[in-house]
């Protein structure tokens, strides 16, 4: 059985090191371009490129895959696996394979339907995620279900964390279920469209923190971006990016939202609709990530403390 894998980002690796590793024939690989990475702009291979190119596997980055197919239909692949490749696949690549094209997928269908779901599983404030091994049509993550499995979310978890438990758990759902799909066993659950909801790209705006909103929003907000694209707030007419946060249990009833009302050993105290957020890590306009208490030393507490952020 021939098998074409698509995907690009670190997320994919694991999935195909795992069909790699259990024996199957993967007969291409199809990534998205190489990009210019750094101030020195090196053209950067994708992480799953490398991997293929590890195992002399035949790789094609089409720019444009609705327009360059060909070589990947010269396969003959007998199943298409995709996870995160980036581009809308056409149809004449759909309907290609015996066995279908299917997708791993970062949540748990028919939530969180789009590019970012992992981002906003967790701005969401959700309980829990996983990943859904489904078959592809041409709308976006509307195909029917295969198979499914849940992790947690816990306040230790970012979107960095998150990602690579993800990776590692589609890695194992999908040698789980690829028996079943081989010998025409495995399930097809149509999704509910009722509940249907979406974790498309995120947005430049919705980088930006708002502390009007409650505590645990803005503690959400501010590890569903983190490590990237990370979240920003304006102190001074400057950009601050925030990393890292906790929420203080404590009111200050008669100061503002984002007014920063204290500098404890934690870090920099800022005022929510609700309580106060701890910010722990920041990145200041022009300057080097760091520790929070690093830049109040440097700047002066007095020089902070009923200062707004906007």
């Amino acid at each position: 059985m021939k098998i074409v894998f698509m995907g690009t980002p670190d997320f994919a690796v694991n999935v195909l090191q795992g069909l790699i590793d259990n024996n199957y024939d993967v007969v291409g690989v199809v990534s998205q371009p190489d990009k210019e990475v750094g101030r020195k702009r090196i053209l950067t291979p994708t992480p799953v490129k490398e991997v293929a190119l590890k195992y002399n596997i035949p790789v094609f980055q089409p720019v444009k895959i609705r327009n360059e197919y060909d070589d990947i239909l010269a396969l003959e692949p007998d199943l298409i696996v995709t996870c995160a490749y980036g581009q809308i696949i056409p149809k004449e690549i759909l309907d290609y394979p015996r066995l279908g094209c299917i997708n791993v997928h970062g949540s748990l269908l028919p939530k969180l339907r789009g590019g970012a779901p992992i981002h906003h599983a967790i701005m969401d404030g959700l309980d829990e995620t996983g990943i859904t091994i489904m078959y592809m049509d041409v709308s976006m993550d509307s195909g029917d279900i295969i198979s499914q499995r849940s992790i947690p979310i816990t306040d230790s978890d970012n979107v960095g964390i998150l990602w690579d438990k993800l990776s590692l758990l589609g890695r194992d759902l999908l040698i789980d279920t690829l028996p079943s799909i081989i010998n025409g066993t495995n399930d097809r659950i149509k999704q509910d469209e009722t509940l249907v909801t979406f974790g498309f790209n995120v947005k430049r705006e919705e980088e930006h923190l708002d502390f009007n909103k409650t505590s645990r929003e803005v503690f959400n907000h501010i590890r569903g971006l983190n490590p990237w694209p990370s979240a920003y707030a304006v102190l001074d007419d400057q950009e601050m990016k925030i990393y890292d946060s906790e929420i203080l249990d404590k009111v200050f009833s008669t100061k503002l939202c984002g007014e920063i009302v204290d500098v404890n050993k934690e870090g920099i105290v800022v005022k929510t609709s609700d309580g106060a957020v701890v910010l722990k890590t920041i990145k200041p306009f022009g300057k080097k990530m760091m520790n929070s208490r690093d830049y109040v030393n440097g700047i002066g507490k007095d020089n902070l403390i009923g200062k707004v952020f906007k």
